[in-house]
């Protein structure tokens, strides 16, 4: 039986039960769970056979949760830059994806972009792409916790030939997996200019009889509102809500361009929103109404979106313009503090995919997903606020430790598993195979 790890960092920001920062305190892991929180000499009291790891100049967190990831894409970072997103869609990434998506592709695209995400303290993705099974095994190899999308799309693909396909197909992975502590499901239709009336009706019952989270994005573009009032003579949240699927089990990407009414919809059915600034700005999509959602008490998470349209996996960095986009676009700089945007990227996240039971915050009896966060570095002081130093001042480059379930999966910035560091390495090895693979297809449709 392994010993319980005392963790003592210079300071703790554990999210809840309130926000606000620790000193002098430590985080003891047993296993695979958080064992105590509590000041550092009753700590080494209660534990006095723990292995102590001690983190001067150190912030610890609840691990980071990307709530929006197509972790694949990796692989197709900078194919189809510079694009507005239907251009985007329909010339460079649907022609790629159907070329070149198999379960092999999905594994090396989610294993690259795992790594860049599990270094930059990111302990938990919610994704959405075909071969989820490639997906979830890409991230159990480097120790991380996934949410996995139950892809639903009325064009068939290699992966599936129609909505009832997808959807036997994600279900049953989710029946083989089901014993996998750090894999869970979400049901996850693209878009509703993708998905039609009768598998979104589907999609909503299964959620409710199955507890899963509805993973879609929605409202991304002025575009998709317009097209959808001329086929459906409704706004796409008036079509989701009429076939069942606004309610708390609804995470709404992007979200970009709400009405008060679509607003006040979302607050009222309790749904969540996965805002991903970035690429929202690269696509030029627009920018988001967070400061209004939080007003109106949306739960709002952060995440990367893909590579494809982001190009960097950099939650850090998503947070910082996600702050400073709420407060530019209100008005108010008092919108979006560091504290609640820690929030957002952590317990906020882990409500809107249903982990926030056992992850999110740093209390007793959860799962230890931490982050340790070196603020020593000369860009980085004084320290005044860790909080905010974390969110208007760090990077990726400054997370030095993750925890995930209690395993020490990233020690001094660098892989902890060798096995893992090596698989990595494979991949590396074959991403030349799948660039000259992509540029082939690329150059026949110039």
């Amino acid at each position: 039986m392994s010993r319980p790890v005392l963790l003592a960092p210079q300071w703790i920001a554990p999210v809840a039960p309130e926000p606000g920062v620790l000193t002098g305190h430590a985080v003891v892991i047993d296993g695979t769970r958080i064992a105590a929180l509590a000041p550092l000499a009753q700590a080494q009291q209660e534990f006095p056979d723990a292995e102590t790891v001690p983190l001067p100049g150190h912030l610890l967190t609840p691990g980071f949760i990307n709530l929006h990831s197509h972790a694949a894409m990796a692989l197709l970072r900078g194919a189809a830059d510079d694009l507005p997103l239907q251009q985007w869609l329909h010339e460079r990434i649907w022609p790629l994806e159907a070329e070149l998506v198999d379960a092999d592709f999905v594994h090396d695209g989610a294993l690259l972009a795992c790594r860049e995400l599990l270094l930059g303290g990111v302990t938990c993705i919610n994704d959405m792409y075909f071969y989820p099974q490639a997906c979830a095994r890409a991230a159990l190899t480097l120790g991380m916790r996934s949410v996995q999308g139950i892809v639903v799309i009325d064009s068939p693909t290699r992966y599936a030939s129609s909505p009832a396909d997808y959807l036997r197909k994600g279900l049953e992975l989710r029946d083989q997996l089901r014993g996998e502590s750090r894999v869970s499901f979400a049901l996850a239709p693209h878009a509703p200019y993708t998905v039609s009336d009768e598998p979104l009706r589907q999609v909503a019952v299964l959620a409710r009889e199955l507890g899963l989270p509805i993973h879609m994005h929605v409202h991304e573009t002025a575009a998709e509102i317009a097209d959808s009032l001329d086929k459906h003579g409704a706004r796409p949240l008036q079509r989701l809500d009429a076939l069942g699927l606004v309610g708390p089990e609804l995470i709404a990407v992007h979200a970009v361009h709400l009405s008060e009414a679509d607003l006040a919809l979302l607050a009222e059915r309790g749904a969540s929103v996965a805002h991903c600034p970035h690429s929202n700005l690269k696509l030029a999509s627009g920018i988001a109404p967070t400061a209004r959602m939080h007003e109106l008490g949306i739960n709002v998470g952060i995440g990367t979106d893909g590579s494809a349209s982001n190009n960097r996996l950099d939650l850090l960095a998503e947070a910082r313009s996600a702050a400073l986009l709420a407060k530019g676009a209100s008005g108010r700089a008092d919108a979006w503090p560091a504290w609640r945007t820690l929030q957002a990227m952590t317990l906020d996240a882990a409500r809107a995919v249903g982990l926030d039971n056992c992850s999110g915050s740093i209390q007793v009896g959860k799962q230890a997903d931490l982050v340790a966060i070196d603020l020593s570095a000369i860009e980085l002081s004084p320290v005044f606020d860790p909080v905010s130093q974390l969110i208007y001042a760090c990077g990726r480059e400054h997370v030095a430790h993750v925890w995930v379930d209690g395993s020490h999966v990233v020690r001094k910035r660098q892989l902890s598993d060798g096995q893992a560091a090596s698989a990595v390495a494979e991949v590396v090895g074959r991403t030349s195979v799948w660039h000259n693979r992509a540029g082939e297809i690329l150059s026949g449709r110039a």
